[in-house]
């Protein structure tokens, strides 16, 4: 943790808290379904106030597959509405958030025609996992043509095929010539999901004067109808009174209600990890698809291409939430495992792995329930002993953010006697409006708004959608030098300074950009953006020195890398 002493002065929107120290409700948690929540309260003309202990989005959100997905395994469980909702919330989220959410090709290798048909409905019944054993083409059939009956009113995506071997092998020759047929079928890809998060946050931010974020700043305990909390950077704590409080601290949400002086039960999150390997063959060979399937353990597991880089997870794993979670060598054996389980002729080895990520699902408390079979619908507990409502979210996945931050908003308008005026469904979410569709579109779109940019245009578009203009223009009005071997550059980090909320080292290389999971976070591009940094956050020496040694340690430590100080004259 930074030392306080070295930090900033108070930041302007904690301290435009502090003196107010009033709010009608007060959110705890930013991870995406917190910041749906905030978001959609903000719409609707609420005060609210939305604190973070961390970065936004830097918990349980940064750590998912990079996936929108409407959860054809979640069919085994018995669970058609989350289903439901989940391809109704991915095919609008292809329409609302674009700029992030596209169209994923995803093929599963299938080893039998019959397998898994007996122990399936065991497996529906108890939810119990069994003896592990891998899907077969009939049930996988059975899966898509239910998966496909809910796409029907949306439409986004095609429906599934099925391949015998001779034409999967013709499409990805690559694959396990040992595979009898492939299931294709389409869900969705989500490259930047820490960006989407900011997204939705900053619409939320610009919906109503009185919506407030705050990063870096946790609650601590409760008072009455007070919430007591501290701001990280500056060491001050402050109290604001609440007409309602919601807890969207994900995994941490039995800790958080602790904190504020209530015992709850509610979670039993599961540990989940991944690889992201600079492997050019491993990339060739999925041919832009993600490949999907259940390992022999009984695990869904995915080689998904992003960002020129191959992500290879997940592992489903029990976890303590009072327990940092890293990736363990025992994970990547098993991770080169199913890479050979898929790919038998691709050689994989540790020195290709360019970042390692983990976090804990937030999962709801499943007793004997195998880690694999617990729900991953949510469900909304309210607590009404105190001075003021206690709203806890208990679990909740990416996909359906919007829907949920709908629902949860729903309950807190009631606990305030409000009405809903408006409603986040088809609302476009920030870069993401009057996004350009086509190629054609997108020539005519850069020619418009970043004439200039060159090579430049498609890394600022990627990252920020339409906002790319307002980022673009800013860059133009003064001297701009490249940063992060010309990932970054010094007037869009000045731009990302003040506009998103930047406290820390870690945000820029961890979260605003993707330069650490692309494996381009070395010691040379930390120093150069911590040097960048300093000025426009008022950093002095000992501060700025603190932030490169403890995003180092961050880096190393959580994710695997191995990156050393380097001298300095």
């Amino acid at each position: 943790m930074i030392d306080s002493t070295h930090s900033s002065a108070e930041r302007a929107e904690v301290s435009t808290v502090r003196e107010s120290g009033r709010t009608s409700v007060l959110v705890i948690g930013g991870g995406i379904n917190g910041i749906s929540t905030f978001r959609d309260l903000a719409l609707q003309g609420v005060d609210v106030v939305l604190v973070e202990r961390g970065d936004f989005a830097s918990g349980a959100s940064s750590a998912s597959s990079h996936m929108i997905h409407g959860g054809i395994r979640y069919l085994e469980n018995g669970e058609f509405r989350l289903v439901r909702e989940s391809v109704e919330e991915r095919n609008g989220l292809l329409k609302i958030a674009p700029h992030y959410v596209k169209p994923l090709q995803t093929t599963i290798p299938i080893y039998s025609t019959f397998s898994g048909i007996l122990s399936a409905p065991l497996r529906f019944l108890t939810h119990k996992s069994g003896k592990p054993q891998e899907r077969g083409a009939f049930l996988i059939k059975v899966g898509l043509t239910i998966y496909d009956t809910f796409s029907r009113d949306g439409g986004m995506v095609p429906r599934h095929r099925f391949l015998g071997r001779k034409k999967s092998l013709g499409e990805l020759p690559s694959l396990d010539p040992r595979i009898k047929y492939t299931a294709t079928y389409y869900d969705a890809s989500m490259h930047d999901p820490e960006r989407l998060a900011l997204d939705v946050l900053q619409d939320g931010r610009a919906a109503h004067p009185g919506a407030h974020a705050l990063n870096y700043v946790e609650a601590i305990a409760r008072d009455g109808d007070k919430v007591i909390l501290r701001d990280r950077e500056s060491g001050t704590e402050f109290s604001v009174q609440a007409d309602v409080v919601v807890n969207a601290s994900g995994p941490w949400t039995d800790l958080t209600n602790d904190a504020l002086g209530e015992d709850t039960k509610y979670m039993g999150g599961t540990k989940g990890s991944h690889i992201v390997l600079d492997h050019p063959e491993l990339l060739e060979a999925t041919q832009g698809r993600e490949i999907f399937f259940e390992h022999s353990d009984g695990r869904i597991v995915l080689i998904y291409p992003l960002k020129g880089r191959v992500l290879v997870g997940t592992t489903d794993i029990d976890a303590d939430p009072r327990e940092v979670p890293v990736c363990t060598e025992e994970e990547v054996d098993y991770f080169f495992d199913l890479i050979h389980h898929v790919f038998p002729t691709i050689p994989v080895a540790r020195d290709q792995i360019v970042y390692k990520f983990s976090g804990i699902r937030p999962l709801p408390r499943h007793e004997d329930t195998a880690p694999g079979f617990v729900s991953r619908d949510y469900r909304i507990e309210v607590d009404q002993k105190g001075a003021v409502p206690l709203v806890s979210l208990v679990g909740g996945k990416w996909t359906t953010f919007r829907a949920l931050g709908e629902s949860l908003s729903d309950v807190v308008l009631g606990l305030l006697s409000r009405t809903r005026t408006v409603s986040t469904a088809g609302r476009a979410i920030g870069g993401g409006r009057e996004f350009p569709r086509t190629e054609k579109a997108k020539r005519l779109w850069v020619q418009e708004n970043l004439a200039g940019a060159g090579a430049r245009a498609d890394r600022l578009i990627a990252r920020y959608g339409t906002r790319a203009a307002q980022v673009w223009e800013y860059v133009e009005q003064g001297t701009d030098e490249p940063l992060a071997k010309g990932d970054l550059s010094t007037r869009e980090l000045e731009w990302m300074v003040h506009n998103e909320m930047v406290s820390r080292l870690e945000d820029v290389v961890l979260r605003r950009t993707s330069i650490a999971f692309t494996g381009n976070a070395d010691a040379e591009v930390l120093d150069e953006i911590a040097d960048a940094l300093a000025p426009l956050l008022g950093w002095d020496r000992a501060r700025h020195d603190a932030e490169l040694d403890q995003t180092r340690q961050l880096l190393n430590e959580r994710h695997g890398l191995d990156i050393q100080s380097r001298a300095r004259g």
